[in-house]
């Protein structure tokens, strides 16, 4: 999954629906959960369900954040998807503790929703410790670091330093079960200062993209995770050098292996993604 932003847009704003698919995001997220007063839950999941039911076109992904399947609420969202037969291209599923709650989510998504792939958030300290095996998950498409509820589930200050350990735990879980690593979003909606060097942080870690909860902050995070001029052109110089060889070679005067050779394919298609 290539995904370097990820637009949350609240289920009970359909009017905003439009304005996230055209703020340049690769993937719009319509929220059923945070975002949504117990009251409004209803209202929401049947904005979010007739949003699902037209065509997305050539727009950004569709993602869905469902409440805990843990929840009545959750299994109501889950029943909505089942029942009007309409899916998200992902399920972003909150608060998972164990990779068998994204197990039963499959199982009664098949047929109904087949296709659709999970982000599961890891925003507990439970969920950071079966970190491994909710990564390796039937559909997982990546994995989602919750910044704020983990910090106060370890109770830790939300900060770079106390959730150091966390982020690079998530990363270490993502690449080991080869999907993507998603950071937690800048939750300052006024200020975009900092933004930018958290996102270069970030990505040094490991992390293929990050939440937004605004539209001011999406050209930050995909600048931030768009490969430079020079780390196209030195990907350019080492597919070719690995296409035309055979094994191990050297490009730039450093060994390229496999996994090098992998890390600039994946930043071509980054740049491709970016154009």
């Amino acid at each position: 999954m290539i995904a370097r932003s990820l637009l949350f847009v609240p289920a009970t704003r359909p009017d905003r629906f439009a304005g996230a698919a055209a703020s340049g995001a690769d993937v719009v997220i319509v929220d059923l959960e945070d975002a949504v007063p117990p009251a409004g839950k209803d209202a929401a999941r049947g904005h979010a369900v007739a949003w699902l039911a037209t065509p997305g076109g050539d727009g950004p992904t569709r993602a869905l954040r469902i409440n805990s399947p843990r929840t009545a609420e959750g299994l109501r969202d889950v029943v909505a998807l089942v029942d009007r037969r309409v899916a998200p291209d992902l399920l972003v599923v909150p608060k998972v503790d164990h990779a068998a709650e994204l197990a039963l989510l499959a199982g009664v998504l098949d047929g109904a929703a087949a296709d659709v792939r999970f982000l599961p958030l890891v925003e507990t300290a439970r969920g950071l410790g079966a970190a491994d095996a909710i990564a390796a998950a039937p559909r997982v498409a990546g994995l989602v670091l919750g910044g704020a509820d983990l910090a106060a589930d370890l109770g830790c200050a939300f900060a770079w330093e106390p959730l150091l350990f966390a982020r690079a735990r998530l990363v270490q879980a993502a690449a080991t079960a080869g999907v993507a690593a998603i950071d937690f979003p800048w939750l300052d909606v006024a200020a975009t200062a900092g933004l930018a060097d958290e996102v270069a942080a970030v990505r040094r870690l490991g992390f293929a993209g990050k939440l937004a909860i605004h539209p001011k902050h999406v050209a930050a995070i995909n600048a931030g995770f768009a490969p430079t001029a020079d780390e196209v052109a030195r990907a350019e110089r080492i597919v070719a050098a690995a296409a035309a060889g055979d094994g191990v070679c050297v490009v730039d005067g450093r060994m390229v292996d496999a996994p090098v050779v992998r890390a600039a394919q994946r930043a071509l298609a980054l740049a491709r993604r970016a154009r």
